[in-house]
């Protein structure tokens, strides 16, 4: 294909079956009804070949080179279409060059879409700034990866960012009924009767990805003999050779937003927290220290000393892993896990850590009282470095005396809440307060 061409092969039926479905309308696209659904933004632009610079971000299969490719049928100007893996900084120049022109000499845009744009690096990503910014080129990217982690800041604001959202299965059920009576590009040419428990595994098993859900349709047609009246049966058994195990998705994106889901979920569900823990393992193949790490600290910012035994149940169980290794240790883990999210919470801890640094921001050189100052040496008393009193000597084990600076003195910046031990530590602090 020539890089300033987007055209039909001659021969459709050369094609896999997703491509030759692919949409060619608005009105065939399936699914992301709330970016461009009847009078939303984005449908209203394409039709009115009106749409600007924009990213397209979401899973793999969701539509977002489909919508590229119906953006490229219904504009008048030229589409072009590169590829972020194989682009070079030099293939970028050249598109921008010819659509300097475009418009100069015949008063044509031209429609750069850069498909896995997160696979350009940030040099790359500059080349196509100021093209973007006058106008030279209208930007379209599509990315499976968070664009604010992957994508140049500049170029992300003059953007506008469309998050398309994970098919479901009634997308592909959808998808593969058209195929199946489409005679022209689909499979209505062929004499097939799918029956429904088949249709349902194979949507169920693309997790939601067109492309592999009419593949995977495609294979089971075309391999399966047919009866001798010529009809092609695709019964649950055929489909379950087509197609296997759901796709996973394992980006790192992805794996944030497990993590965080993990951490959140620590904080308030036991059913939840094992279940993010055991799906990044044993799904995704993330490490399990990964969330060991998350689950120690989470044993101080959000339980802290309301239930110091937390921290302790976590550290053992990383010192389990690293011991036993996996899968054994998962019982370990699982129990500090479990043992976390039953604990009272606290983020006292945390507020305090936060009180401090906002205090060394305000208060500049720290000054030490004189009283706590370093004394094992001959000579600190006449430099005035006395007057600390011992604790130990006093009632409780416990005297009142100035420990911060004179500009923070009084400050509090710890305040333990009323759950689990912490409570008895509110209790202390009240009577020291006394």
């Amino acid at each position: 294909m020539d890089l300033f061409t987007y055209q039909e092969e001659e021969s459709p039926r050369a094609k896999l079956l997703a491509d030759r479905m692919r949409p060619r309308t608005l009105d065939e696209y399936i699914g992301q009804e709330h970016i461009v659904g009847e009078g939303k933004l984005l449908r209203r632009a394409i039709q009115g070949d009106q749409v600007s610079s924009i990213l397209l971000y979401g899973p793999p299969g969701c539509g977002k080179t489909t919508l590229a490719h119906i953006i490229s049928l219904t504009t008048k100007g030229d589409f072009v279409k590169l590829n972020a893996v194989d682009a070079s900084v030099k293939d970028v120049r050249d598109v921008i060059d010819r659509a300097r022109s475009n418009k100069t000499l015949y008063g044509k845009k031209t429609i750069l879409f850069l498909d896995e744009v997160h696979r350009f690096n940030t040099s790359r990503q500059d080349a196509l700034l100021p093209a973007v910014e006058q106008g030279i080129i209208v930007f379209i990217g599509a990315t499976t990866e968070n664009p604010f982690h992957h994508v140049n800041g500049a170029l992300l604001s003059r953007s506008t960012l469309f998050q398309l959202q994970a098919l479901e299965e009634r997308h592909a059920l959808e998808a593969m009924r058209r195929a199946l009576a489409d005679a022209e590009r689909g499979l209505g040419f062929m004499q097939l009767q799918a029956d429904e428990d088949a249709l349902d595994h194979i949507a169920a098993m693309a997790g939601g990805d067109i492309r592999r859900a009419l593949n995977a349709l495609e294979l089971a047609a075309v391999t399966t003999p047919s009866q001798p009246d010529g009809t092609v049966q695709l019964t649950l058994e055929v489909a379950q050779e087509s197609i296997r195990k759901p796709t996973i998705r394992a980006d790192l994106s992805t794996q944030y937003d497990v993590l965080s889901a993990f951490h959140k979920s620590v904080r308030g569900s036991s059913d939840a927290a094992l279940f993010w823990f055991l799906y990044a393992v044993e799904r995704l193949g993330m490490d399990p220290m990964t969330f060991i790490r998350r689950l120690i600290v989470a044993c101080s910012e959000d339980i802290g000393l309301a239930n110091p035994q937390a921290m302790i149940q976590a550290v053992t169980a990383m010192d389990a892993y690293h011991k036993i290794g996996w899968p054994e240790a998962k019982y370990n883990i699982a129990q500090a896990i479990l043992f976390a999210v039953e604990s009272p919470k606290s983020n006292a801890t945390a507020v305090a850590i936060g009180n401090v640094m906002s205090a060394i921001e305000r208060a500049g050189n720290a000054e030490v009282p004189l009283h706590l100052r370093d004394t094992h040496y001959k000579g600190s008393a006449e430099l005035g470095h006395e007057g600390y009193k011992y604790p130990h000597d006093y009632p409780g084990h416990y005297v009142k005396q100035q420990y911060l600076p004179d500009p923070i003195a009084s400050k509090t910046f710890y305040h333990a809440s009323e759950q689990g031990t912490e409570d008895r530590i509110k209790q202390n602090q009240q009577r020291r307060s006394t």
